[in-house]
C-alpha cells in the first residue's frame, strides 16, 4: 500500500502534493510515491490553481483555508504544503 508521507511539527503537518491542473473536476486522486495526487479544474495561472488546491484540501481536512499554506512549489506542479490544526493521525486523504 502506498502511504502519504506526513511530517508533524509544531502543531502542523507537512506533505508533498502533485497537482494536475485543467482537469474535468476537482478531486483527490490518491497517493503515489508518498505524495498526494490532486486534480484541479483551475488553470495554473495567477495563483488560481493554488487557491483551488487550498480550498479543496481545507474542505477535505475540515480546517479553514487560511490553515493551508504552500511552503514550496508555488509555481510548480509538485508542492510542499503545511496544514495547521490537524495531526498526522487524523489525515485520511487518498487512502483506500
Amino acid at each position: 500500500m502506498n502511504e502519504l508521507r506526513i511530517r508533524e511539527h509544531d502543531g502542523a503537518i507537512t506533505f508533498e502534493v502533485r497537482v494536475a491542473p485543467r482537469a474535468s473536476r476537482n478531486r483527490i486522486i490518491g497517493v503515489q510515491d508518498g505524495a498526494l495526487r490532486v486534480a484541479l479544474t483551475a488553470p495554473p495561472v495567477d495563483g488560481v490553481a493554488n487557491e483551488a488546491l487550498k480550498k479543496l484540501l481545507a474542505k477535505a481536512l475540515g480546517v479553514a483555508k487560511s490553515d493551508v499554506e504552500i511552503l514550496r512549489g508555488d509555481r510548480a506542479r509538485i508542492k510542499v504544503l503545511r496544514i495547521h490544526g490537524v495531526n498526522a493521525g487524523e489525515v485520511r486523504l487518498g487512502e483506500s
